[in-house]
């Protein structure tokens, strides 16, 4: 376990996890790969695609990071996990200005965001994958949000 994945752990919950998975750039690819995993009882809680000409990268999040791993190593699918920081807007057009203000302010980085599909206590939630996680939660929890942990999203 990566240190800063050890700190993040300690002091807060551990981080959310996503995995990337590189597709076959051709009509079903990702339906059969959200099929395997709604057939292992893994909720899709956020998704982002990126299509190029041959291949895809899907960006999933999920309620059982653990089983997808196992279910990835077993059935040989290619794939990259990391750590995102999962920051809750309450008004989601206001709060998210303010959460990018926040983060460009302490001139860090975000290497790329997307929403996450359910509602958790009816607020949106904003996947961010920065360039120091622990730098990031510090000044967005200093700015009041809150963020949102892997034990929150499973189920």
């Amino acid at each position: 376990m990566p240190i800063d994945e050890i700190a993040a752990t300690i002091a807060h919950g551990p981080a959310v996890k996503q995995f990337s998975v590189m597709l076959q750039n051709r009509a079903g690819a990702l339906a059969v790969l959200l099929k395997l995993l709604r057939n292992s009882h893994i909720e899709v809680i956020g998704l982002s695609v990126q299509d190029a000409r041959d291949a895809t990268i899907a960006r999933i999040v999920v309620s059982d990071p653990e089983q997808t791993q196992h279910l990835f190593l077993e059935k040989g699918i290619p794939h990259t996990s990391c750590e995102l920081l999962v920051v809750e807007l309450k008004d989601s057009s206001t709060n998210l200005l303010q959460c990018l203000d926040h983060l460009m302010a302490a001139e860090t980085n975000v290497d790329f965001c997307y929403p996450l599909l359910p509602c958790h206590r009816g607020t949106s939630m904003l996947a961010l994958h920065v360039e120091d996680l622990e730098f990031a939660y510090s000044i967005l929890h200093s700015a009041g949000f809150v963020m949102i942990w892997q034990t929150d999203l499973s189920r």
